[in-house]
């Protein structure tokens, strides 16, 4: 039930999305608001966490949701609560939304403990491998949904015509396809290790060619593309944001856990991303996933350089 709550919060974002050129500028634009990391919020934003905060509501299966949007996580009624907890971000990537790049909706969801003190201390105090499931939906030339509950990832594609949401990867397992995706704009100011990996990838010891640079900057469309063909998303730390740039609780842990159960790997460079624990329902954190020798490679450099 749950999961199918996500799903119709996805077509409906989806149509919004599809619509977004030609809906007399109610979706398109900046909302002339920011959110709690002080960044613009476009309308789509503000329309999208809506859509999903009803429907997880509505669904009688939550107790708790996080959204990048709100300050505070949301408690649900008695009357309508659930199991779950969900942390999601609805709408990934929107500040490309006006230019038509692909964006989409990340969410990890964990299982409430018997024993929690609290509801809203609850999975603060756990880490990102106490997800029972975890996945995103990329909305882009078409709607894909790629989910995992905890054995593999299997992917779906929104048939329009239907509806509905149509299995189309069975079994996703990630390759290791030559690509590397990073923002190679913030490569003043990183940590040596990223550096000299990228440096490799460009003049390959082996005297292959080098590597291809692929990047979007929406993550969940770079992130889609390493779990199909494989490679390694890279988003680390710089002196600028040193704890990271990209959030713990709605994007690195549920793309983690996606990447890991599709065989590949997720790490901050020294520690497995699902074995950390976040310091807040908005903390960030570095992150490199992809095939998994890639992301050991970065991990070893970083050990090199400690």
């Amino acid at each position: 039930m749950l999961i199918n709550a996500i799903c119709v919060g996805c077509k409906f974002v989806s149509t919004s999305v599809r619509r977004a050129g030609l809906a007399d500028n109610q979706v398109l634009g900046a909302a002339g608001s920011s959110n709690v990391q002080g960044e613009d919020q476009k309308k789509l934003d503000i329309i999208s966490n809506e859509v999903f905060k009803n429907v997880l509501i509505r669904s009688g299966q939550c107790c708790l949701l996080v959204t990048e949007e709100e300050d505070e996580p949301i408690t649900i009624p008695e009357k309508n609560r659930g199991d779950y907890a969900v942390v999601f971000d609805p709408l990934d990537g929107s500040s490309n939304i006006d230019c038509g790049v692909s964006v989409g909706t990340i969410f990890g969801i964990y299982k409430l403990k018997k024993d929690s003190p609290t509801l809203t201390t609850d999975i603060l105090n756990r880490p990102g491998k106490d997800m029972v499931a975890a996945g995103y939906c990329m909305y882009g030339s078409m709607s894909y949904l790629m989910i995992t509950l905890g054995h593999g990832v299997a992917g779906f594609t929104l048939d329009p015509s239907l509806g509905e949401f149509v299995l189309t990867h069975p079994t996703v397992t990630v390759g290791k396809s030559r690509i590397y995706s990073v923002n190679e704009g913030n490569a003043a100011n990183w940590h040596p290790a990223p550096t000299q990996f990228v440096d490799q990838c460009k003049n390959p010891a082996d005297g292959k060619s080098g590597w291809s640079l692929r990047y979007v900057g929406s993550m969940v469309a770079d992130v889609h593309r390493t779990l199909l063909y494989g490679g390694v998303f890279m988003y680390a730390a710089d002196k600028k944001n040193p704890k990271g740039k990209l959030r713990m609780l709605y994007e690195c842990y549920p793309m983690a856990m996606l990447m890991e159960q599709a065989g590949g790997k997720a790490s901050d460079g020294k520690i497995r991303t699902l074995d950390t624990l976040p310091d807040g329902y908005h903390s960030r954190a570095p992150i490199y996933l992809g095939t998994t020798e890639y992301v050991e490679q970065i991990e070893e450099l970083y050990r090199q350089h400690a």
